[in-house]
C-alpha cells in the first residue's frame, strides 16, 4: 500500500514525465516481490514505462523500507527524484517527516491517559474515538467491516495454490468445511482458523483486505469479530464500537513504537493484531475499559520477540498460519482478562515500550529481510526458489 501511494504521489507531482525508474532498498527490496510491491508501483505509474531495480543489501538512512523514484523525460533526462519510506500500515515518510491521511494522532497518545479519561467521564474507549472524530468515522468503520466480511467470504470460497514459487495450497475452504463435523469446542475454533486463513490467503493472492494493523496481519481482527458476530449475533453498532476500540490499540502502538515488521519484527504486526483483536473481543463481551486494556496488553506481551522471517519474502510461511494462531490467542486473552477485575502489574503502555526496545535489539536478519530464521533455514535446505516470471530478475522493465 505504501509504495503504491508513493508512486501515485510522485506521478501527480511530475505530470511531464514519460517514464520512470524506481529503486527499492533494504527490506522493501528483500521482500518486495512477495508483497507485490513491484506490480503495485508499475500499476500506479501505468501506462508509462517503469524500471524497477532491487537493492536488498543497500539501505537508506531513515527506515528499512526505502524507495527512490526518478521521473524521466523521453531522452532519459532526469526531471525529478524523491526518496520515500513505507513505514507500515500504508503510511509514508520522507526526509521532511511522516505524511499520510492516517497519520493523525489523538491528543492522548498512550493507553493510560485514555483509561483515565474514560474513568473520569464515565465513558468507554470507543466514546473517546467518536467524540474526537467527525461523524463520518462510523461510515468509515462500517466500510471497514464490510470489506473484512467480503475478504472472509472470498477466501472461504477460493481454492488452489497461492501465487509464488512455494505453490502453497489454500486451506481456508477445507478448514471451514471440516469445522461442521467438529465437536462444539473444536467447531468454533476451526471456524476461527478458517476465517483467519481466508483473509490471510486473500492478502497473499493480492485480494482486497483491511490493514489491521498491516496487510501481513490482516486476518486476525476480522476472524475474531466475524466469529463473535456469528456466534452471538452482536448488532452492527456493537461491531463498529469494537472496531473503534481496536483502532485505538493500533494507534497507540503506531505512535509510540511501530507496526512495521521491517522495523520491529513480526511482534509489531501479528502481536499488535492480536492485541487489537483481544481488545475488540473484550469490548464485545462487555468488558470494562481496564479489562479491555488488560486483554490488549496480554495479546502483545505474549508475542514479544516474534521475528519476521518470511520464506522467499512471500507473505505466506509462516505469516498465514500466524494469523490463525494469533486469532485464537486473542480469544484467550479476552477471556482471561474478563475473568479478572482488570487490575494487573504491567500496563499496555509498558509492553509497547518493551516491544519497541526488543525490536531495536533484533538482528536485521529477523526484521523482514527474508535473510534469517525460517527464511535462511529454507534456503539452506532447498536452495533459492526460482519463479517462472519476470519478477525473478534483478531488474524488471515494464
Amino acid at each position: 500500500m505504501g509504495p503504491k501511494k508513493a508512486a501515485e504521489l510522485f506521478r501527480a507531482k511530475n505530470p511531464q514525465a514519460v517514464k520512470y525508474s524506481v529503486t527499492l532498498f533494504g527490506s522493501l527490496a528483500a521482500t518486495g516481490r512477495g508483497h507485490l510491491t513491484d506490480s503495485s508501483i508499475i500499476a500506479a505509474l501505468s501506462p508509462f514505462p517503469t524500471t524497477i531495480e532491487w537493492k536488498p543489501d543497500e539501505a537508506l538512512p531513515l527506515h528499512p523500507n526505502a524507495m527512490r523514484f526518478l521521473a524521466l523525460a523521453a531522452d532519459g533526462t532526469q526531471i525529478s527524484s524523491w526518496e520515500a519510506y513505507s513505514i507500515g500500515g500504508g503510511d509514508l515518510a520522507d526526509s521532511e517527516g511522516t505524511f499520510s491521511e492516517s497519520s493523525k494522532v489523538y491528543e492522548l497518545t498512550n493507553f493510560t491517559g485514555i483509561l483515565n479519561w474514560a474513568d473520569q467521564n464515565g465513558k468507554t474507549i470507543a466514546d473517546y474515538v467518536f467524540e474526537r472524530e467527525d461523524p463520518s468515522i462510523a461510515d468509515h468503520l462500517s466500510r471497514v467491516w464490510e470489506t473484512m466480511k467480503d475478504a472472509i467470504r472470498r477466501g472461504l470460497d477460493a481454492e488452489g495454490a497461492l501465487p509464488g514459487c512455494l505453490r502453497l495450497s489454500r486451506k481456508a475452504s477445507s478448514y471451514y468445511s471440516k469445522s461442521g463435523n467438529s465437536a462444539e469446542l473444536l467447531h468454533k475454533l476451526n471456524m476461527l482458523f478458517a476465517f483467519a486463513l481466508a483473509v490471510a490467503e486473500e492478502n497473499a493472492s493480492g485480494g482486497t483486505v483491511v490493514t489491521a494493523p498491516t496487510c501481513g496481519s490482516c486476518g486476525v481482527l476480522p476472524a475474531v469479530i466475524f466469529l463473535l458476530k456469528k456466534a452471538y449475533g452482536f448488532s452492527e453498532q456493537k461491531i463498529i464500537r469494537a472496531l473503534a476500540t481496536a483502532g485505538i490499540v493500533g494507534n497507540v502502538v503506531k505512535y509510540n513504537a511501530s507496526i512495521s515488521g521491517a522495523e520491529v519484527g513480526c511482534q509489531g504486526e501479528i502481536g499488535v493484531a492480536c492485541a487489537m483483536a483481544a481488545a475488540a473481543a473484550a469490548k464485545l463481551w462487555g468488558g470494562t475499559p481496564n479489562q479491555i486494556e488488560y486483554a490488549a496488553e496480554m495479546g502483545l506481551e505474549h508475542h514479544l520477540g516474534l521475528t519476521c522471517d518470511p520464506i522467499e519474502g512471500l507473505v505466506q510461511i509462516p505469516c498465514i498460519e500466524r494469523n490463525a494462531m494469533a486469532a485464537a490467542r486473542a480469544f484467550e486473552c479476552a477471556a482471561f482478562a474478563l475473568n479478572s477485575d482488570g487490575r494487573h502489574r504491567i500496563s499496555f503502555d509498558q509492553i509497547v515500550e518493551t516491544m519497541a526496545a526488543t525490536g531495536r535489539d533484533l538482528q536485521s536478519g529477523y526484521r523482514e529481510t527474508a535473510r534469517g530464521g525460517l527464511a535462511m533455514e529454507w534456503r539452506n535446505i532447498r536452495g533459492k526458489c526460482v519463479l517462472s516470471n519476470d519478477s525473478c530478475n534483478e531488474k524488471n522493465i515494464h
